[in-house]
């Protein structure tokens, strides 16, 4: 676990930057935090990266594709009403096509997330913000270093 602070939303995009810049196709980050801690502005600085500008919060939409470098789907369970949704979603296919899955509210999926996988967690009140990165598994401990996030 390692833990970098914020303090304010351009920091936090400058650390989407960098993981953007160090990601590979098959890359899978789960990001989790309340409302306005800073995960869709962590998701567009990644998106920039991987030059995808237009990432938002979709608001009529679950998963969005954005082209660049490398695909960039975006997902944003947020708004997932009922578990059947997750079926129309088709989120296995997603994470198995070839780019960076950036996953919001992950914990709103009851599914099986990929064993290597990046969990970010960010914490915080007003500009201030706490981001705790768990890679589970080699390729995304690698990705950590790649960003100069992890020694």
């Amino acid at each position: 676990m390692i833990r970098r602070e914020t303090h304010s939303p351009d920091e936090t995009r400058l650390i989407g930057r960098a993981l953007g810049a160090a990601a590979e196709p098959g890359a899978v980050l789960l990001l989790r935090g309340d409302l306005g801690s800073g995960k869709t502005t962590l998701a567009q600085g990644i998106g920039e990266a991987l030059g995808a500008f237009e990432v938002n919060s979709p608001t009529f939409i679950l998963v969005a594709e954005h082209r660049g470098r490398i695909p960039l789907f975006h997902v944003d369970l947020y708004r997932l009403g009922d578990v059947d949704d997750i079926s129309d979603l088709a989120l296995d296919e997603v994470i198995g096509r070839i780019g960076v899955v950036v996953v919001e509210w992950p914990e709103r999926y009851h599914g099986e997330w990929p064993e290597d996988r990046l969990e970010i967690a960010l914490a915080g009140e007003g500009e201030t913000r706490t981001l705790t990165f768990t890679p589970t598994g080699p390729r995304h401990r690698a990705l950590l270093r790649r960003a100069g996030i992890a020694p």
